[in-house]
């Protein structure tokens, strides 16, 4: 190796440990995971609620990730960060209405989902399409992000190009995720993320420590107060609306994307599947939300913030690592920069902990992709009635042709929030009928399709534009986006032929939702109502992100000195956190 950092032989072991401990899951879980897809793709639903909740947190921190937030960070600022911040919104609402009903329904993957809760040949169709377009083109995307990630990060800290970084890590990841199914994923999140944390940890520690920064005083005292602000400037209004406005009222409900679905969705609804029981389920998405967006945010922010003074323009990380492919430096590339300040130990540590975010992520969209093709497309349309063994087998080659299929698209990709923009463009408009079909027996197979077709029409249509020169703000052409794809589901869902009764009553029976929207199908059954109370759950979901939030921002009032604040975000903190008690014990009473 010619380039990139230097490794003591302590680095050394330290990664060749993680990497041998991680891979002990794979080998202990390979027979369970052969046995058939339910141990497979839902690890048995036998799943306890802190790996479920584990496994969620760990999937979605992967290299991508502390990319994305200081590239956000260096842009604007930390208040950029309500981007995804918004997203906490719609997590609450999947843990207090959405979580159990995942659950009750028994499917498989949240495609199966379809052909219980709509009829006909469109309900059909739509689930054969979706298994495509999520579990093929979708999820390449997203994967192509991570490997976009990575290979920025290699290229900085190893001198890799490329190719060679998706070389190694797609054998790798290849291995395990066609082995291990499930169980080994959701076992191996759990190991990989307490490396991963530590390591964050690590980069930010000695982030601080560099001269330049002088630590949390200094960070303070030299970053403009504007960078700092957890609020965007409303002074300008353009970038208010943008960041903060428009998530908050807008984004959070009505946009798909991966791991904060409106409704639970992906790899969210796998886990949630997966679990042993309905409190499982809700309780481990309530520890994912948590650790999401309370815990693992300011260790990011305050490592982007140092960045800004260690290397405040892009010529000034080119110029500190000449080696780096330049088509790859970009404002995301700043955070594998600063980790070429680790003394060595912490080094090995950070890359362990690199390497692990990587590799849960990826062997989770690996084996959450190939549940779609292989149980959802070619179970479902081209080969009925093989044996578990034969569709494992298929399930196990697939793995590893979406491996390749992302690494190819990887090159197509320019920086993390470039792609962010994209999947977020793509998915715009489509997240209110995930909320209401649950709710609402009018909603139809034709609503979704409606909805799709008109989304990417319009997301393809800004694209096309863009590359021929119209200037549109991404939060205009998303709130195009959302209103023509809005207007359009629901007036084919008022137009369209309803879904059959039979199909309608019978999703009653197994599911049991609450609420007005299904006043009429109730009555044709005999079920019993479940004792889910709507006015219950919204209690719960304002307590939720009201504890969830006045952590994050108690923390983050805590390292900027401001005591006032943090005893106020500590009394909402607290009195939050009893409500939403609470309304989870009202879910399950004592003995049940």
């Amino acid at each position: 190796m010619t380039s990139g950092f230097r490794f003591a032989p302590i680095d050394i072991g330290i990664i060749a440990a993680s990497i041998v401990i991680s891979f002990l899951p794979a080998i202990f879980f390979a027979k369970r995971a052969g046995q058939n897809t339910s141990q497979f793709f839902t690890a048995g639903r036998s799943a306890p609620w802190w790996l479920v909740g584990v496994s969620m947190v760990a999937t979605t921190f992967s290299t991508d990730t502390p990319n994305l937030v200081t590239n956000m960070v260096r842009d604007v600022g930390v208040s950029e960060n309500w981007l995804w911040w918004s997203f906490l919104l719609t997590g609450m609402l999947t843990v207090f209405f959405y979580a159990r009903l995942w659950r009750r329904s028994g499917v498989l993957t949240d495609l199966e989902f379809y052909e219980i809760r709509y009829s006909g040949k469109a309900a059909t169709a739509l689930r054969g399409f979706r298994a495509i377009y999520l579990g093929l083109f979708f999820n390449c995307m997203i994967m192509a992000t991570v490997n976009l990630a990575a290979a920025k990060i290699a290229n900085v800290v190893l001198g890799w190009p490329m190719g060679r970084t998706l070389a190694v890590c797609g054998v790798m990841t290849i291995f395990f995720a066609s082995v291990s199914g499930l169980w080994g994923v959701l076992v191996t999140d759990s190991i990989q993320f307490m490396i991963t944390m530590s390591g964050t940890f690590a980069v930010t520690y000695y982030a601080l420590k560099q001269p330049a920064v002088g630590g949390i005083a200094g960070l303070l005292s030299k970053v403009p107060s504007k960078s700092l602000a957890l609020l965007p400037d409303f002074g300008d209004w353009s970038v208010a609306l943008a960041v903060f406005v428009i998530p908050l009222t807008v984004q959070w409900w009505s946009v798909w994307y991966p791991g904060a679905e409106p409704g639970g969705g992906s790899y969210i609804a796998q886990r949630m599947l997966a679990s042993r029981s309905e409190k499982d389920a809700v309780t481990g998405t309530l520890l994912f939300n948590v650790m999401h967006y309370a815990l693992r945010p300011w260790p990011w922010i305050l490592t982007a913030l140092a960045s800004t003074l260690v290397f405040p323009t892009l010529r000034d990380i080119a110029a500190a690592l000449p080696y780096v492919d330049k088509s790859l430096i970009g404002n995301d590339i700043a955070y594998p920069a600063m980790m070429s300040f680790l003394p060595a130990g912490f080094l090995g540590l950070v890359v362990a902990g690199t390497l692990a975010a990587y590799r849960s992520t990826i062997e989770t969209h690996l084996n959450w992709g190939t549940s779609y093709l292989v149980h959802d497309f070619y179970r479902r349309f081209l080969r009925k009635g093989e044996s578990e063994k034969h569709y494992v087998l298929v399930g196990r080659l697939t793995t590893a042709g979406l491996m390749i299929c992302a690494g190819l698209l990887t090159y197509a990709l320019g920086t993390a929030k470039e792609a962010f923009d994209l999947i977020l463009s793509v998915g715009a408009g489509t997240g209110l009928i995930y909320l209401l079909r649950w709710f609402w027996w009018r909603v139809s197979a034709w609503s979704e399709i409606a909805a799709m077709a008109s989304s990417f029409i319009v997301a393809l249509g800004f694209f096309i534009g863009r590359k021929n020169g119209l200037d549109v703000a991404p939060h205009i052409s998303l709130l195009v986006t959302v209103g023509v794809t809005t207007v359009v589901w629901v007036a084919v869902t008022l137009l369209a032929p309803p879904t059959d009764r039979v199909t309608l009553v019978r999703f009653y029976e197994l599911v049991r939702p609450s609420g007005a929207g299904w006043a009429t199908i109730r009555k044709d059954s005999a079920a019993t109502p479940a004792p889910d109370s709507l006015a219950q759950g919204v209690l719960g979901w304002v307590c939720g992100c009201s504890f969830v939030y006045s952590a994050l921002f108690g923390t983050g009032s805590l390292i900027y000195g401001r005591m006032p604040q943090f005893y106020l975000w500590l009394a909402i903190f607290s009195l939050s956190g009893f409500g939403m008690w609470r309304v989870l014990r009202g879910f399950w009473p004592a003995g049940k």
